[in-house]
């Protein structure tokens, strides 16, 4: 028995040391994690949780919330018509790109902002439900107040950069949960896996919809200065958690990120005692600090290519060195490793779904409907196709001196177009050419019966023929008018 003691105090020392470095706020990486139970509030894991930080696209779960709370109260309906000002359309992308004067639904503004992640549609709702973005931000900051979020300001509806624009973790959580709470009848909005717009089909940048088992929300988002961001939630057995991701190293690794604190808040069901309580993500005591700039980590001259909300790769992290799950970490927590590593899952594609269908113009059904998603494909078909048939119908004579990167159906056109207009000047060559031939014919002996039909073409540049041969000059503005339309 006095053996075994030294043994004992030993494997509990272990045990406490690796307790406190499971717990400790991870203050190397610039990112922020937390995982909380989406009903109760509590805090599972928070790691720089309650660190300021820029928000970026996560901004638009509040401009949907406030809008969708506009239309819980009937001051507008999901059918209200709205449309893009020029301050909308002169949006920074990601956007939809309509032009000023262009009409669309509360709903179709709503889907194309979640899941497309565009900036002009958010402005589109502001100005649509709070008159302007001004008066809108005065609505997102007065609701923000009103849920909790006292470290969250806002100055803009999408989520670009601007001064004053900054939230945190886990003043995200709280929002997540509010949109859960308030308006479960429209949370369908931020877990659609993908809309077609016209001919362009646009995932969500969620990675985790359609890959990670139960996964049910939010929104993503990137800037420079914040890194990529991420709001997730998913269910199993009944029990729902939220997960935020804050300063990721890439969409992929913020994917990677999200699953992994889902998985250890899922296993953690029946261990809690192990780890002491955090109490409630509205008990997170709030730190006073300026927000992190990860712009020359995001954006510096070492990234390979530009960085943006759609990037997919991992970037600045290996998933083997940076999974963030270590021997220590699951002895701490009594778990055991997970069976599958969250990369590998969500390097599968994502489960195939037919993807919601978005439009311009007011709420139509049947037929309509049909007529309203071919006219945004005309609209939304590449211009250039469209000149370049245009000026063919226009100028036929354009096809006759068509380049290399005409279309293989259209050169048969060309060289038919060419051998007509030989064959056209052929007939008005001969008379002017046969007087030469005549003469040529009889300066040589053995040679008139021989070349009849070769002079006639040895002659063509001769001066006596020049004059006739004038229609080959006239064909020479062929070349000069197919130039714009190459």
């Amino acid at each position: 028995m006095h053996l075994l003691r030294p043994l004992l105090r030993r494997s509990l020392l272990l045990f406490v040391a690796a307790a406190a470095l499971a717990l400790a706020p991870r203050a190397t990486n610039a990112e922020a994690l937390l995982v909380v139970e989406a009903d109760s509030g509590k805090v599972l894991q928070a790691d720089n949780a309650t660190m300021p930080w820029y928000p970026a696209s996560v901004t638009k779960l509040m401009t949907a919330y406030v809008t969708l709370k506009a239309v819980k109260d009937g001051r507008i309906s999901l059918d209200t018509l709205l449309t893009v000002s020029p301050t909308a359309a002169s949006q920074s992308p990601s956007k939809m790109g309509f032009r000023p004067g262009t009409q669309v639904t509360v709903d179709n503004a709503l889907k194309m902002m979640l899941v497309k992640s565009a900036n002009d549609m958010a402005v589109v709702l502001a100005e649509g439900v709070g008159g302007s973005i001004d008066g809108f931000s005065a609505m997102m900051n007065e609701t923000a107040q009103k849920l909790g979020m006292v470290q969250t300001s806002y100055v803009n509806p999408n989520g670009l950069p601007a001064d004053g624009q900054i939230t945190s973790a886990r003043d995200l959580a709280i929002l997540a949960r509010a949109i859960i709470r308030d308006l479960p009848e429209y949370e369908y909005f931020v877990h659609i896996p993908s809309i077609r717009f016209g001919r362009r089909v646009t995932q969500n940048f969620n990675r985790l919809i359609g890959r990670y088992p139960g996964a049910d929300g939010f929104k993503t988002g990137f800037i420079c200065a914040s890194g990529y961001n991420l709001v997730a939630s998913a269910t199993r057995d009944g029990k729902r958690l939220i997960a935020v991701v804050l300063g990721a190293s890439s969409g992929r690794m913020r994917a990677v990120r999200a699953a992994q604190l889902l998985d250890r808040g899922f296993a953690n069901n029946g261990l809690s005692w192990l780890k002491p309580s955090l109490g409630t993500v509205e008990n997170l005591a709030p730190i006073d600090a300026t927000p992190p700039n990860l712009r020359d980590e995001m954006c510096g001259p070492k990234r390979k290519r530009p960085a943006s909300d759609e990037d997919e790769d991992t970037v600045a992290s290996s998933t083997s060195s940076s999974s963030g799950e270590t021997g220590a970490t699951f002895f701490a927590a009594a778990l055991p490793p997970p069976l599958f590593k969250p990369a590998d899952l969500l390097a599968q594609p994502a489960e195939a779904s037919e993807p919601v269908v978005v439009y311009t113009g007011p709420t139509r059904t049947g037929a309509a409907l049909i007529a309203a998603v071919a006219a945004d494909t005309e609209k939304d078909s590449p211009k250039p196709h469209k000149k370049k048939a245009h000026v063919a119908a226009k100028k036929p004579d354009a096809s006759a001196d068509a380049k290399s990167d005409a279309k293989s159906d259209a050169k048969p056109a060309a060289k038919q177009a060419k051998a007509d207009t030989k064959q056209a000047a052929k007939p008005e060559a001969k008379p002017a050419a046969k007087p030469a031939a005549v003469r040529h014919a009889s300066a040589k002996s053995n040679g008139a019966a021989a070349k009849p039909s070769e002079k006639p073409a040895a002659t063509a540049g001769d001066k006596p023929a020049a004059k006739p041969a004038k229609p080959k000059a006239a064909a020479k503005p062929k070349n000069d008018s197919s130039k714009p339309a190459s």
